[in-house]
């Protein structure tokens, strides 16, 4: 079905106003303002939409940063209808981002997103081949949308180089490495105390439907957080880079390779 969706540069108010519409719909909380939205087009930003036949069912919002010697491109928002969420239409939608953000000169595309989503960390890791830089504790504060209520909203930075596809190995999980792992009943294991410095990899277990274990049980989620956050600021405080995802469906976990 996604094949036959055609995505294609936002250009005018009446678009991002129906770009609203989508936002409202998917987070459930206020969309951005268009005259924000508008300017950040016409300032070195992409904003893509996506469409079946007329009717747009996904977005992708970008603007123009700065960190006082490079520019780069902030990826700030994905949206797609549910009905249109699988067959790769996400990967689509960066794919073409990148496109128009090397031919603009940009060489760098940034984002953040929330670690415990597997599907999120497989597209950014795996598919797209971007790294997993930095680690934000808390990072936009309270939200209370139905992805964020309830929990800190920790982020991993993501940085992908336009053009740049890195090699990823092939590796196994090797359970001596595992800096968080799964209880038979389910329940986060840490084990900080295993780290060594000198080991060149490293793995982080995380739920792979993260979502249905905020909804059924609040209090087991936060301890996913807590346990998670320790891992992964570990990792990133000792210099080492998010660099795939690896899926291991007959447990329902995933595992972040780290590597320096």
């Amino acid at each position: 079905m996604t094949n036959d969706i055609t995505i294609r540069p936002l250009t005018g108010m009446d678009e991002l106003l129906e770009m609203q519409k989508i936002e409202e719909t998917v987070w459930q909380m206020s969309p951005n303002p268009v005259h924000q939205t508008f300017t950040a087009l016409n300032n070195g930003g992409i904003i893509l939409g996506a469409f079946d036949d007329n009717s747009m069912i996904g977005f992708l919002y970008s603007f123009a940063g700065f960190d006082g010697q490079n520019a780069y491109l902030c990826s700030h928002m994905l949206g797609i209808l549910p009905a249109y969420r699988s067959g790769g239409l996400g990967m689509r939608m960066k794919r073409m981002q990148a496109q128009l953000a090397g031919k603009m000169g940009y060489s760098i595309i940034t984002w953040t997103f929330d670690p415990l989503e597997s599907l999120n960390a497989f597209l950014n890791l795996h598919k797209l081949g971007a790294i997993g830089a930095a680690y934000h504790t808390d990072h936009y504060g309270v939200m209370d949308d139905n992805l964020n209520k309830d929990l800190p909203t920790d982020r991993i930075q993501i940085e992908w180089t336009i053009g740049g596809r890195k090699y990823i190995p092939k590796v196994k999980v090797a359970p001596d490495r595992l800096l968080t792992d799964v209880s038979e009943h389910n329940e986060p294991i840490g084990r900080p105390t295993i780290f060594q410095e000198n080991h060149d990899e490293w793995f982080v277990a995380i739920p792979t439907n993260f979502q249905s274990i905020k909804q059924e049980n609040i209090e087991l989620a936060r301890q996913w957080r807590q346990v998670t956050r320790e891992a992964f600021q570990l990792l990133f405080s000792q210099k080492y880079i998010a660099r795939d995802l690896l899926r291991d469906q007959t447990k329902e976990i995933s595992y972040y390779y780290f590597s320096k």
